[in-house]
């Protein structure tokens, strides 16, 4: 009997588990159709009847991406950052100033798209409070939803959340980085990392952490676009073709994120960093451009559509950004880049977008790509960093001082704008200590 009901619960959990998967396909499924619509819709509306496909991620596929640098680079030069669009070039800090203003126009118009002239305010409430232990450091944890004014369109309901944590024996407020997070089902966490999380890392320093999730405020897919931030600004209907995209929505989030943290007595709020990685990292260089407030930025494999030169043959490419699992994460216009126009058509690239974080210091971090893989393009992502040493430098600041590709574990971390590609896959880990060395003389007084 007893065997018989060990079958019977057996049978049940099965089931159970099998009817989850099956709603839970039948959600992706539906997410994939009306991201296509809403992708189709943007299309027509720009007159492009097809697009180029982008190559696959396989290395074994007949398509596969460009993985020899021999083919990467088709173009001879790239745009210059410190040339305003007439061919003057910038000679001082006061020209830079007017030059940031025509390359932000550029990525608002072509790239990440346009901050709409009213978005909704955030209300922040701590919805629990209590003293927690991170590894050995003794903590004040919070947990926080910042809820979003929506009584402009009530049909849409946003809300913020984010986890921070601030050591407890702190005597004055501190510094803290934020992360761009991912919520984990128990079924899918992370592996816990040798040694110290990154939590305990920074807690450990004597400052604090914060994890924002940026799709509790705007969905990572076509199909919330009608929702979230954005569809509650646009009252539930398509975008513009000049429109915000996810990345920089999540942006926004991080600001107001920051709102908070001025608030916040346990926090030094003019020294809080954004860090981020892949998908994130692209946010993460996107909030740190968008939000002056950022003191320091942590990037982190975010290849194409962050730090990776658009015109660079390698990796994910432009086309693959502009398909309809990926073109939410930009403004529609960018979609042209894969149809009528190609990426040499950019009036501007990666590195500018860089650029526009100087004179903050930055962190660029890339895995091997023997272990993370090429399509992040670590060597792109250096590139850019090169490329964008020149403003560095004309601010005052010290940029990368060679045009020479390290390697792996070979960090070139003397400068405010620095790189190091570290022996793992994809991910940040390895990188943490290295960051907080770098990040102390910036924050610690």
């Amino acid at each position: 009997m007893r065997n018989f009901i060990l079958l019977l619960s057996c049978f049940f959990i099965g089931a159970h588990l099998s009817a989850v998967a099956q709603q839970s396909q039948q959600a992706r499924d539906s997410i994939a159709k009306l991201s296509k619509e809403d992708h189709q819709l943007m299309m027509e509306r720009l007159g492009i009847k097809e697009l180029r496909p982008g190559p696959s991620g396989n290395p074994s596929a007949p398509n596969a991406a460009n993985s020899d640098e021999s083919k990467a680079t088709p173009y001879k030069e790239l745009p210059n950052p410190l040339f305003f669009d007439n061919g003057a070039k910038v000679n001082s800090k006061k020209d830079w100033e007017k030059r940031k203003k025509e390359l932000k126009e550029h990525f608002d118009s072509e790239v990440y798209g346009r901050m709409p002239e009213h978005i909704p305010g955030v209300k922040w409430e701590i919805v629990e409070e209590k003293d927690s232990l991170f590894g050995e450091v003794n903590a004040r944890y919070k947990k926080l939803i910042g809820h979003v004014d929506n009584s402009s369109y009530p049909e849409i309901q946003v809300a913020i959340e984010m986890r921070m944590a601030t050591p407890l024996e702190s005597k004055s407020p501190v510094p803290l980085i934020m992360q761009f997070s991912w919520i984990w089902p128990a079924s899918m966490q992370r592996p816990k990392p040798e040694g110290p999380t990154w939590q305990e890392q920074l807690l450990s320093e004597g400052w604090g952490f914060a994890m924002l999730i940026p799709t509790s405020f705007q969905a990572d897919n076509g199909a919330g676009l009608r929702e979230g931030i954005i569809g509650l600004v646009n009252k539930g209907q398509p975008r513009k073709l000049d429109d915000w995209g996810t990345l920089r929505a999540w942006g926004w989030g991080a600001s107001r994120a920051l709102d908070y943290f001025e608030t916040d007595p346990l926090v030094n709020a003019k020294k809080v960093g954004i860090e981020g990685l892949s998908r994130y990292g692209k946010a993460a260089l996107v909030a740190m451009v968008d939000e002056p407030r950022f003191a320091i930025g942590f990037i982190a494999s975010s290849g194409a559509g962050g730090t990776k030169i658009f015109r660079r043959v390698y990796g994910e490419q432009v086309e693959n950004l502009a398909s309809s699992g990926e073109y939410h994460w930009f403004t529609p216009n960018f979609i042209k880049y894969a149809g009528l126009l190609t990426p040499m058509d950019l009036p501007i690239d990666a590195h500018e977008m860089l650029a526009l974080c100087a004179p903050r210091p930055v962190f660029i971090s890339s895995g091997d790509p023997k272990v993370e893989g090429h399509w992040i393009d670590a060597v792109g992502m250096f590139k850019t960093a090169v490329a964008a040493s020149p403003v560095y430098e004309l601010l005052g600041k010290k940029g990368l001082d060679t045009a020479q590709y390290p390697g792996t574990n070979v960090g070139l971390l003397n400068g405010d704008l620095v790189f190091r590609q570290h022996d793992g896959g994809h991910t940040e880990g390895p990188n943490w200590a290295y960051f907080i060395e770098f990040a102390r003389k910036y924050l610690n007084d």
